[in-house]
């Protein structure tokens, strides 16, 4: 969909004036005019956004500890002032350095190591004082203080979802501090973007405001299908419905992809995210097949190649026809390589020619090869799991510059990994089918209206530009 949409409004109005009087009648134009932007409309709303939780609700835990669910409207926009409890205290506020524990944070506002142990030590507070002895840089504190100096409240802003809130308790035998967790429910809304590839998917995603976390995971969902090193054509095509999350129409961050479209030189690949019953997240395609397959089609993240499948090139060394049975992947040096498949290690080791190596064997049939490391992060007989990292890109070896040379055996034959045939992964259970199809038809539906709604777009200005013409 066109992302100018709501700026460019002036040549439309002309090309529908246009439409309008060139019509036999007023009735017909009208009536046509107005259908076309109920569809437009229809597609562009929602579909179910989720809602927020509209009141605060406490859940127990254990008898020692509380959490407290809360609302952004009630929340916002002042976190702080609305769960400080107390008046007339001194609030300081640490932002946490890199090095930064509870005691120096605690001795930069004049405090000593006793109230420190005072907080964490406290029966009602002990069960939620964890997440103060893990703090990171950039998180912030504030501490309330009496008169006298005296640590009264300490509110930690773990996120902007998550806070903890500790205040004293001097009426509560035993206990000098008690604590509770205080979660804010965020909304969370569809977005969908699209794009056509002119030069990279990180430029195309980029054009379209594609976060670049999402063309990444664009990347890993298709990965299994298409090599995003080598694969990729100008004029590809992708489709992304993903989610934001917004506090106060403020967004805070980027949500999962629910559905996408990849169309590869005229192949159309499609992943829909679903819940299974185990409680594990995977992407499927509408029908019900893993898009994870048994190997990646490339093992290491896209990036340009120096070289390709090709048995009979010149060397670039020896200046001889010698033969390259694998893909060169040129990257800078460092750059994780992963395991193709799950497999175990049979060889983690250097030669003059190889450099540093890992081969790995997969079951009985297939070996996967990965030389010029730079370094080896496994060992001979090791287990590993797809995607795994192995080593990272290097230059050793005879080798010009820093890659990666993969190569493919079945049986010990060669075969082109970029193209050679996959196994397909097994289907959704029978079991579970109908609550797949259950909950992926919305999603897809929804994917669908959006794309259906950017091609009447495009339709309408090739009108209007042909009109102009």
């Amino acid at each position: 969909m066109p992302q100018n949409r709501y700026n460019n409004t002036k040549q439309p109005y002309s090309a529908w004036l246009r439409m309008f009087f060139k019509s036999n009648t007023y009735t017909t134009s009208l009536a046509y005019g107005i259908g076309v932007l109920m569809v437009i409309f229809y597609f562009s709303i929602e579909k179910n956004p989720a809602k927020r939780i509209e009141k605060n609700i406490t859940v127990s835990f254990n008898s020692k500890e509380r959490q407290e669910v809360g609302t952004a409207t009630k929340i916002q926009p002042d976190l702080v002032s609305s769960i400080k409890s107390k008046p007339n205290l001194l609030w300081k506020v640490q932002v946490i350095k890199s090095g930064d524990s509870l005691s120096s944070i605690f001795q930069r506002s004049s405090l000593s190591s006793k109230d420190v142990h005072d907080l964490i030590s406290s029966p009602l507070s002990a069960p939620l004082s964890a997440p103060l002895l893990k703090i990171q840089p950039g998180q912030k504190m504030h501490l309330g203080l009496s008169a006298e100096g005296e640590l009264i409240e300490l509110i930690y802003i773990k996120s902007k979802l998550e806070s903890y809130f500790y205040t004293k308790s001097d009426h509560i035998e035993g206990n000098k501090f008690t604590g509770r967790r205080v979660i804010l429910s965020p909304e969370v809304v569809s977005t969908y973007r699209e794009s056509i590839i002119k030069d990279s998917l990180f430029l195309s995603g980029d054009r379209v405001n594609l976060p670049y976390s999402l063309i990444m995971e664009l990347a890993n969902i298709f990965g299994w299908d298409i090599d995003f090193a080598l694969d990729i054509r100008k004029g590809d095509r992708f489709f992304v419905l993903y989610e934001e999350n917004f506090l106060d129409g403020i967004k805070i961050s980027t949500g999962n992809i629910l559905a996408a479209e990849f169309i590869n030189q005229g192949k159309s690949y499609t992943a829909v995210r679903y819940l299974g019953l185990n409680g594990e997240v995977n992407y499927y395609t509408p029908e019900g097949y893993s898009m994870q397959k048994t190997f990646l089609r490339a093992p290491l993240d896209f990036t340009r190649i120096s070289s390709n499948f090709n048995l009979r090139r010149k060397h670039p060394i020896h200046k001889k026809i010698i033969a390259h049975r694998g893909v060169d992947y040129a990257s800078p040096r460092g750059t994780p390589v992963f395991a193709a498949g799950d497999g175990k290690i049979i060889a983690s080791s250097y030669s003059k020619a190889n450099g540093n190596y890992v081969f790995i064997k997969h079951g009985q049939e297939i070996t996967t090869k990965y030389i010029h490391l730079h370094k080896r992060k496994v060992k001979k007989g090791q287990k590993v799991s797809q995607r795994q990292v192995i080593g990272t890109v290097g230059s050793t070896g005879y080798a010009t510059g820093p890659h990666l040379h993969y190569e493919f055996l079945i049986n010990g034959a060669h075969r082109n990994p970029r193209t050679v045939s996959l196994p397909q992964t097994k289907p959704i259970e029978k079991s579970e089918r109908v609550r797949f199809k259950q909950a992926i038809r919305p999603i897809v539906k929804e994917l669908r209206g959006y794309q259906k709604t950017s091609r009447l777009a495009m339709t309408l200005i090739t009108r209007e530009k042909n009109t102009d013409n």
